[in-house]
């Protein structure tokens, strides 16, 4: 094994048992807030993870991510408000207060949603894809807005977190290690993903769509399956957010929270597999700490984007030891 794959193993090795040692590492330094602030990041690198298979991997800068972040979101905070008030959705479906049945429909709705707007935008390419992934976003945030039975503008609460095959998640621990199995296995699918032929096209609709087409390749079922997966993915962690914060609200479909992303996945280094989780760690850990400095920390985060930004082409990603790139 060469010099930088031992360096790039030992790297893991050890990102790997921090991150199943920061409930101990938390109480060793007296600081329990890092256990749902290791969380948080791990929520959000699955959301920029999948972000990163449109953008990285297929050339899709998709502006309207969030929608199904908050789709996911919202399936938890919905079906938990039927089982709290007994009464079944549009008088048919009931409620459930389980993740193994909240997680998967978060899931199933954030992939039909994908499906349903990446059905029309990926008609189109460039800006128009841009902006037609902004508006449906967009369309989806003032929908939920308006949806007073849940919250409106003021969002709805999870008063209790879902239980997992009747086992109690209010323990902060829990829900760390649940989020940090979620991110591993979504990591282990997106490699398996970009390691395919499948993934191979993807990567071949981002270097010269039209070469492919000319050779009989139908691009825009790869974009699409592409698409509902990348849904799927940010499905999983609105859900996860949910029960995290125990709170949803329209925020979670703004193009804000798109624009979040997409710097999540530029400061990891877009197109490679860890990039996602650099990035999530480097944003919300700045704007933790500038927060904590200053209520005027936004300036200062930016001003720190740029110039990483600036630095390196390749984002943070690309000062670590290299691994499998999709770029």
């Amino acid at each position: 094994m060469s010099t930088g794959g031992l360096v790039r193993w030992a790297a893991v090795a050890i990102a790997g048992a921090i991150a199943l040692g920061l409930p101990w590492l938390a109480a060793a330094v007296g600081d329990p807030a890092l256990v749902p602030l290791g969380a948080r990041i791990l929520v959000a690198a699955i959301a920029a993870a999948s972000l990163n298979l449109l953008v990285g991997q297929g050339g899709l800068v998709s502006f309207g991510h969030a929608a199904f972040f908050g789709v996911g979101g919202y399936v938890v905070a919905i079906l938990y408000e039927q089982t709290a008030s007994g009464e079944r959705l549009f008088g048919l479906l009931p409620g459930a207060g389980d993740l193994l049945l909240t997680i998967p429909a978060a899931i199933l709705f954030g992939g039909l949603t994908a499906a349903a707007i990446g059905a029309l935008a990926l008609r189109t390419r460039g800006v128009q894809f841009i902006m037609i992934t902004l508006a449906f976003a967009q369309m989806l945030f003032f929908v939920m807005v308006s949806l007073k039975a849940y919250g409106g503008e003021d969002g709805l609460l999870v008063r209790r977190r879902n239980t997992l095959g009747g086992h109690d998640m209010r323990d902060d621990d829990a829900i760390y290690f649940l989020c940090l199995a979620c991110f591993s296995a979504h990591l282990f699918l997106t490699a398996r993903v970009v390691g395919s032929r499948f993934g191979r096209v993807l990567e071949g609709v981002r270097q010269n769509e039209r070469r492919l087409a000319a050779i009989g390749i139908a691009t825009y079922r790869y974009k699409l399956t592409a698409f509902i997966i990348a849904g799927m993915g940010a499905g999983l962690a609105g859900a996860l957010s949910a029960n995290l914060t125990r709170f949803v609200s329209p925020d979670m479909l703004h193009w804000t929270k798109s624009g979040e992303l997409l710097i999540m996945v530029i400061l990891g280094g877009t197109g490679a597999l860890a990039g996602p989780l650099v990035g999530a760690a480097a944003f919300i850990g700045l704007e933790t700490l500038f927060s904590g400095w200053t209520e005027h920390w936004q300036p200062l985060l930016g001003a720190v984007i740029l110039g990483i930004v600036l630095a390196s082409r390749r984002g943070l990603g690309g000062w670590l030891p290299r691994g499998k790139a999709t770029s």
